[in-house]
């Protein structure tokens, strides 16, 4: 029998490895012109040189902290989704742990209605909690943006999902040690999903940190703006069609999300592929 050549050099691994490379250029493009028209003066966005490095100066990114209160908008951005991680954490883990489990009536029932809920749009539900918010003084708040988003039907299946990965062996060892559910879960399981809560963690941060719907609905001032919410106010009233500067603002709006992934990329992989590695 002929083995397969597994050489680096093979014409196959050459061809994937082109395909890949021209795919990371096609992706990573967008990026690079962002950075260069935010380090390159106004004058030259324009000159048609912007795949090569010319000039580089930081004026735009002065011109960004003088005239956008960006550091007010990274607070609140920051607390908002820190606050909603924290409240998915506490709801999300023990109904994952529950539904992966714990055996109850209802058991097969809720975890279809977790299945439905992710198949709705939460701007379908955008009016009905507004009222329910506005009732309760809320609109205009950070707990406007942080409320709504505690309980997170993804979170739930995505947790279950590992939670189901774990070796059953391991529950059945802590129930021989006396171990009670809740105490199985926070000293046990809670240790082993690390990789899961980190995917997880990911997954809400890049959503949260990039809504601008959901602000732009319960929001009417800078005071609990966030960072996509208060740069595009700031756009055109104050940034105008200066376009180096706009570019500087939007990679300071990705520079949090990309310095987290790169921290955290070995534990995001992990996550996805034990949670992806039990599929009933």
């Amino acid at each position: 029998m002929t083995k397969r050549s597994t050489s680096p050099f093979a014409p196959g691994q050459i061809a994937v490895h082109v395909a890949l490379a021209a795919g990371a250029i096609f992706m990573l493009l967008p990026f690079w012109l962002m950075i260069r028209a935010a380090l390159t003066p106004e004058a030259e966005i324009f000159s048609g040189n912007m795949l090569t490095l010319g000039t580089v100066t930081l004026d735009n990114f002065r011109r960004v902290f003088a005239e956008v209160p960006i550091l007010r908008y990274y607070f609140n951005g920051i607390f908002v989704v820190v606050a909603i991680f924290i409240g998915q954490v506490i709801v999300c883990v023990p109904a994952a742990y529950a539904l992966a489990r714990l055996h109850f009536s209802g058991r097969e029932l809720s975890l279809w209605i977790v299945l439905g809920a992710l198949m709705i749009p939460y701007q379908v539900t955008a009016i009905p909690v507004y009222v329910i918010l506005a009732q309760f003084g809320l609109i205009d708040t950070r707990s406007a943006l942080i409320l709504p988003f505690v309980a997170n039907a993804f979170g739930v299946f995505l947790l279950r999902q590992f939670f189901l990965a774990i070796p059953g062996s391991v529950f059945e060892a802590a129930r021989l040690d006396g171990a009670g559910a809740f105490h199985t879960l926070f000293s046990v399981v809670l240790p082993m999903a690390r990789p899961a809560l980190v995917t997880f963690g990911i997954f809400s941060f890049v959503s949260h940190w990039n809504d601008y719907f959901w602000p732009s609905f319960v929001l009417r001032s800078d005071a609990a703006a966030t960072v996509p919410f208060g740069i595009v106010r700031f756009l055109d009233a104050e940034l105008g069609s200066d376009y180096g500067p706009q570019m500087a603002a939007a990679t300071l709006s990705v520079l949090p999300l990309l310095v987290g992934f790169l921290l955290a990329q070995r534990q995001f992989i992990n996550g996805i592929a034990m949670s992806a590695g039990q599929v009933e």
